[in-house]
């Protein structure tokens, strides 16, 4: 089968790979969409940190956030997954110890996660290798490109639960990205007032084309009072931006990873009694996710500018929008093309 291949910082190529067989409690899924990530980026280009701990390494097989149908079930797996459509968990973990019992298995200590870390393959490819036990069913009436939404909208939802607004309270997002974008689609569903921060006018246009008219710039940020903050940036800056700006006793989300280390004032997260709230992986918000792409209450269809063949995967790695691009973050690739 053709799989996309990091074999180096900068290096992508397209190579005929073994197809996967269904182990023992795996299934194996046809690809038949799946997104271009952040994560996916950073592994390109080498700055990922985890190929600096060795937590990842070369030749790599990326992509995380996908949907296909099942094409084969391994021993010990039910068989009626055969034929659905599916998604599944990134976050893998051992499955029997403490952490994994309590369903806090992202953060298991022999965690694995699909086409980032300890040589787990990924989705940027034709079929791809998954526990059953990571497999969360679609509807066969939710197309494509939101059942490759399904992951990041799952980090983008628990961000949303992190902050622990009730509807009417005002939630400022820091960031327009996909994930920035989600949270505010699923915070807007929930009755909660959604203010979004972003770097320019231009970064902001398409989050009021989905109806967004708290949209500013650092500059023109009016003075009111942000019950939680979610920072889903990528500025190194921006966590102590959020911590300054949150309400006194309200809640900061953390979701967003910059490149270098940021630095918090720990004297004013405790002198404002605030709450700060991490958030790795989108595990416990897959089930929610899916419920509401299906009942229409989110459409994240617009956040995806294009969809491409395997092939251009690695132009898109390298920063290289296609020429007939639409307005949003997001870069969905079909294998089968």
């Amino acid at each position: 089968m053709r799989a996309l291949v990091l074999t180096g910082p900068g290096k992508a190529e397209v190579q005929e790979v073994e197809p996967p067989v269904a182990a023992p409690g795996q299934v194996v899924v046809d690809v038949e969409r799946a997104g271009v990530c952040g994560t996916d980026m950073e592994l390109f280009t080498g700055e990922m940190s985890y190929l600096h701990t060795g937590r990842s390494w070369y030749p790599l097989r990326p992509g995380h956030e996908w949907c296909g149908r099942v094409t084969d079930v391994g021993e010990g797996v039910d068989a009626g997954w055969l034929g659905r459509r599916v998604t599944g968990d990134t976050m893998l973990g051992c499955g029997h110890c403490e952490r994994c019992r309590a369903g806090r298995h992202h953060v298991c200590a022999e965690l694995s996660e699909i086409g980032i870390s300890l040589g787990r393959s990924g989705a940027l490819a034709e079929r791809l290798a998954v526990p059953a036990t990571a497999l969360h069913a679609l509807p066969d009436s939710m197309d494509l490109t939101l059942g490759a939404l399904v992951e990041p909208g799952g980090n983008a939802l628990r961000a949303v639960h992190g902050a622990g607004l009730r509807p009417g309270e005002r939630l400022l997002i820091l960031g327009t990205g996909t994930i920035g974008l989600l949270a505010a689609l699923f915070a807007r569903s929930q009755g909660i007032e959604v203010h979004l921060l972003g770097r320019d006018l231009d970064g902001l246009r398409l989050a009021r084309s989905l109806g967004f008219t708290g949209t500013w710039t650092r500059p023109s940020l009016p003075e009111l009072r942000w019950d939680a903050v979610i920072d889903a940036s990528n500025a190194p800056e921006l966590p102590a931006l959020a911590l300054d700006l949150v309400e006194p006793a309200g809640r900061v989300v953390y979701i967003g990873l910059a490149g270098t280390p940021s630095t918090l004032d720990t004297r004013a997260l405790l002198l404002k009694d605030v709450t700060a709230v991490g958030i790795l992986g989108g595990s416990a918000g897959l089930a929610g996710t899916i419920a509401a792409y299906a009942d229409g209450s989110v459409d994240a269809r617009p956040l995806v500018a294009a969809t491409v063949g395997l092939a251009e995967t690695a132009d898109i790695l390298a920063g290289r929008r296609p020429a007939d691009a639409g307005p949003g973050p997001k870069i969905h690739i079909d294998p089968r093309r």
